[in-house]
């Protein structure tokens, strides 16, 4: 058709983030060809993914790479990638949940699990983290619906429900609920959370920097306070097992505090922009520090034991997530289908060095 490098795509909104949806098969199994192709469909390089499909902000410029399960017990494998368009940075690091409520619909309609005839069970072998995430589709009929009732904060209308499941998410990259050891370490003077439980995360209470948890994304352009922030993040990575997490976009930092109609107000960062609503394994992690004695986060809200929804609010809104024994963790998404057909690489993009190895 022309000189460039057309690869088949879909792009899917999963809960409150959007990116584009392919095929392990379809992509170059060597990850340094594999990320320069994403980076120039994202379009790396300019702020606003001008020359891609990428975007200004974060939540849309993510990537899921799917392919058949190779773990037992997993029907499909999930490749996260964080694409950081504007330093041309492919991140693998961390998982997104968010995302991961469209990795189900997809992966039915691409043939890779064969759908029931009311709800079909979608098990997901995240690749980045080596974790197990169920996912309840909704398939009437034996065919994957959009349409429905439920609603989620930080997307207009209403949709199906996409029920996932986090069973066992503690340690997710580190293999341990607090890395340091510890629930509470004290970076620069500021007391810190650091756990990983479905995503690594720093959590610092907001009025301990000068806010109080309530204030919209845009509010944060302070730069000395980003400089701050990115120092305790950039420690915290340190001392949880990242020693260089500067480059990349865990462990991300979280401001808390007390809320009158939700168990917190949070403003989750990735790490450097405020995020309009809240990832879902950052609300994992959150809420799994709410139940963890010592954490400041459970300092904050007083004691809590499984069974409990902690409800997060957010910037767009509130999240719940549901803890269960075992443990488990059970948020409610939604997921869309927005576009089929094929993304172009440009084959300038792709380094000599890379195709020559």
């Amino acid at each position: 058709m022309n000189d460039q490098i057309a690869i088949p795509c879909v792009v899917m909104r999963g809960g409150t983030s959007r990116g584009p949806f392919f095929l392990a098969s379809d992509l170059p199994a060597d990850p340094r060809l594999r990320d320069a192709i994403l980076l120039s469909v994202m379009g790396g390089g300019h702020d606003l993914g001008i020359d891609g499909i990428g975007g200004g902000n974060a939540v849309i410029n993510k990537v899921a790479i799917i392919g058949p399960g190779s773990v037992a017990g997993a029907d499909v494998d999930y490749l996260f990638a964080q694409v950081r368009v504007r330093e041309g940075i492919v991140d693998t690091s961390p998982n997104c949940g968010n995302m991961v409520a469209a990795v189900g619909p997809f992966a039915i309609e691409a043939g890779l699990v064969a759908a029931a005839s009311d709800r079909t069970h979608v098990r997901i072998h995240n690749v980045n983290t080596g974790k197990l995430i169920d996912a309840m589709v909704a398939t009437p009929g034996g065919r994957v619906t959009y349409e429905g009732e439920a609603r989620i904060d930080g997307v207009p209308g209403t949709a199906a429900p996409v029920e996932l499941s986090f069973p066992d998410a503690a340690g997710a990259r580190t293999g341990r609920l607090l890395p340091t050891g510890r629930p509470i370490d004290c970076i620069e003077g500021i007391d810190v959370t650091c756990i990983d439980a479905a995503m690594p995360v720093m959590l610092v209470r907001a009025a301990d920097l000068g806010w109080s948890g309530r204030e919209a994304p845009s509010d944060f352009t302070d730069s000395s306070f980003r400089t701050r922030l990115e120092g305790l993040r950039i420690e915290a990575g340190r001392r949880m097992g990242f020693p260089n997490a500067a480059a990349m976009v865990i462990p991300k930092p979280v401001l808390i505090a007390p809320a009158s109609e939700a168990t917190l107000n949070v403003r989750y960062f990735m790490p450097h922009e405020c995020h309009s609503a809240l990832a879902v394994t950052g609300a994992v992690a959150i809420a799994t520090a709410c139940v963890t004695p010592g954490t400041i986060v459970a300092e904050m809200v007083g004691p809590l034991v499984p069974p409990v929804p902690i409800t997060l609010a957010h910037p767009s809104g509130q999240l719940v997530v549901r803890l269960e024994p075992g443990p488990v963790a059970r948020v409610q998404r939604t997921a869309r289908r927005i576009f089929e057909g094929h993304v172009f690489a440009r084959r300038s993009h792709i380094p000599h060095s890379v195709l020559a190895a």
